[in-house]
């Protein structure tokens, strides 16, 4: 069974750090494109920051760019989402999930309709003083 679930968010003062957590069971991340998504109350989901298989390419929408750092751990089956200088509109439930692209799969923060099929719970992250 494939499965992604996320850890790490919380509660946090503007300017500080989170790290999320996405673990992946039934396969191996590396293989596949991973995306964070976020998605503020009221909003639709948006991606934040995505990583193309293997670390090939690592991508950021322009808002969390300088801040926010995606990375893998493959000893771990582990990507992680590392959130520095976080401001109040970074709050959100944020997500990892999964394409179903044949490798190497190549991301955007474009992504196609459909294109990620694999979800994460979710983990919130709020941002306030």
């Amino acid at each position: 069974q494939l499965q992604l679930v996320e850890s790490g968010g919380g509660l946090v003062q503007p300017g500080g750090s989170l790290r999320l957590s996405c673990a992946a069971t039934g396969f191996t991340l590396d293989y596949y494109a991973i995306g964070w998504f976020r998605q503020a109350p009221g909003k639709e989901r948006e991606v934040v920051s995505c990583r193309s298989s293997s670390d090939i390419s690592t991508e950021y929408v322009d808002s969390v760019k300088g801040r926010f750092t995606i990375y893998t751990d493959n000893s771990k089956n582990m990507v992680y989402l590392q959130m520095n200088s976080l401001k109040p509109e970074d709050t959100g439930v944020y997500y990892c999930a999964a394409t179903s692209d044949p490798y190497p799969a190549i991301c955007t923060v474009v992504p196609r309709k459909g294109q990620y099929i694999y979800w994460g719970q979710g983990t919130q992250v709020t941002v306030s003083s």
